[in-house]
C-alpha cells in the first residue's frame, strides 16, 4: 500500500483503482464487441453514478438495477435504458413510481407468473412509454424464474394484457458453485434453458428478440449461440470470491477496504476496525473465512463483528502492530458497497476523487 495513500484515508474505507477499473469495465466492452453480444451490466454491483457512465461510454447497452428504487437513481442521471431484473409484485406505490419512470427511460421489468404480469399489465396502463417484459427462467439456480417449458403461460399472459415481451433472461447463479466446473456448467445450462424457453414462445406466436443471461462468472465461459446479452456486475470491481474461482486475477482487483489493526491481542492474530458494517458478512465455499487480506495472503479473518475483524495468522507469522493499515478484498463486493457512503477513488495510489455510492439503500 502506498504511504501516501495510507496517511490520507481515514480508516475504515472502500478504496477503488480508478485505472484497474477503467481496464475491467474496457476489457469486458472489447469483449462484447469482437463476440457479437450486448452487455447491460448490473449496477446493483457499484450503484455508483460514475461508474454506470463509464459503463455506458465502454459500450454498454443500458443498464441492469434490482429495484424501482436503483432505477430511479440511474434515470435521474439520464439513463434512458433500464432493466428492473426481478419479478416485480407491484402495489401501488410502485405503481406509481414505473409509470413516472417511463416518462425519461424505457423500462424492462422481469416476470415469472401469470399474476405478476397481469397486475404489471394494470400498473403500468396509460403510463407515458411502454413497458416491456422479460420472462424470467429457471436455469437452475432455483430461486425465481419458471421452467422452460412455463415460459409460455407467461408470456402469453402478458400479451393478453397488452404488455410487449421483450425476450427471456435468468441468472445462472449455481456458477457460484465449489466446483472447478460449475462456471462452465452454469453457462452451458442457461444456454440450454433460455434457447428452449424461446423456442417455445416463438413457436407460440411470441417473438423473443433477447436471451438475457450471465453473470461475472459465466460471462468468462460465453460462447457464440443462443445467449445475446450478458449481464455481469461484480467484474468492475470483482472480489475475493471472484480471484479464488478464477474470474480474475489479483491485478484485476479493483476494491478494496483499507483498515487499521486496533488490536493484538495474541501472537498468532489482530483485530481490524473493519468489521460486518464494511466488509459484508457473505461467506463464500471458495474462500476461507471473510476476505481477504492482501499483505497477509495466508492469513484468515476468522470472525466478524459489527465493527471489529478478527484475523488469525499462520504458526510463525509476525503479528502487524497496532496502527499499521492492511488491504482487505471482500468476499462478495455487492454488499459492501452498499454499507459505504462513498468510495475513494485513486490512481497510483494518489486519491483523486470521491464517488457517492448513489443507490445505496434503493432497496425498495
Amino acid at each position: 500500500m502506498s504511504p501516501r495513500l495510507t496517511e490520507e484515508l481515514t480508516t475504515p474505507a472502500l478504496v477503488v483503482d480508478v485505472d484497474v477499473l477503467d481496464r475491467n469495465i474496457t476489457r469486458m466492452g472489447a469483449a462484447a464487441a469482437a463476440g457479437g453480444f450486448t452487455v447491460r451490466p448490473h449496477a446493483k454491483t457499484h450503484k455508483c453514478l460514475e461508474i454506470a457512465r463509464r459503463q455506458l461510454a465502454a459500450g454498454a447497452a443500458g443498464l441492469t438495477v434490482a429495484t424501482v428504487g436503483e432505477a430511479e437513481v440511474f434515470a435521474r442521471d439520464g439513463v434512458t435504458d433500464l432493466f428492473i431484473a426481478y419479478p416485480l409484485w407491484v402495489d401501488d406505490a410502485k405503481a406509481r413510481r414505473l409509470r413516472h419512470l417511463t416518462e425519461s427511460a424505457a423500462l424492462r421489468v422481469g416476470a415469472d407468473s401469470v399474476e405478476g404480469v397481469q397486475r404489471l399489465a394494470e400498473a403500468v396502463r396509460g403510463a407515458a412509454g411502454p413497458v416491456r417484459v422479460m420472462v424470467e427462467i429457471d436455469s437452475g439456480h432455483h430461486r425465481t424464474g419458471v421452467a422452460a417449458a412455463k415460459a409460455v403461460d407467461v408470456g402469453r399472459a402478458a400479451v393478453d394484457a397488452g404488455l410487449e415481451v421483450a425476450g427471456v433472461f435468468t441468472f445462472p447463479g449455481h456458477g457460484y458453485g465449489h466446483d472447478p466446473l460449475a462456471r462452465e456448467r452454469a453457462a452451458r445450462d442457461e444456454e440450454q434453458a433460455l434457447g428452449a424457453a424461446a423456442a417455445a414462445l416463438r413457436e407460440a406466436g411470441v417473438a423473443v428478440p433477447v436471451l438475457s443471461g450471465g453473470s461475472t462468472p459465466t460471462a468468462g465461459r460465453w460462447r457464440p449461440g443462443a445467449v445475446n446479452e450478458l449481464r455481469p456486475g461484480v467484474y468492475v470491481f470483482n472480489d475475493a470470491a471472484q480471484l479464488a474461482m478464477g474470474s480474475c486475477t489479483a491485478e484485476d482487483l479493483a476494491l478494496h477496504a483499507v483498515a487499521t489493526v486496533v488490536s493484538t491481542p495474541a501472537p498468532d492474530r489482530f483485530v481490524l476496525d473493519a468489521g460486518s458494517k464494511v466488509l459484508g458478512s457473505d461467506l463464500s465455499p471458495w474462500v476461507q473465512g471473510h476476505g481477504l487480506v492482501l499483505e497477509h495472503p495466508d492469513a484468515v479473518i476468522t470472525a466478524l463483528s459489527e465493527h471489529h475483524a478478527t484475523v488469525v495468522l499462520p504458526e510463525g507469522a509476525p503479528a502487524p502492530r497496532p496502527g499499521t493499515r492492511v488491504s482487505v478484498v471482500p468476499n462478495h463486493i455487492c454488499t459492501a458497497v452498499n454499507l459505504a457512503n462513498e468510495l475513494v477513488v485513486t490512481r497510483n495510489g494518489t486519491v483523486v476523487d470521491h464517488w457517492p455510492v448513489a443507490a445505496r439503500g434503493a432497496n425498495s
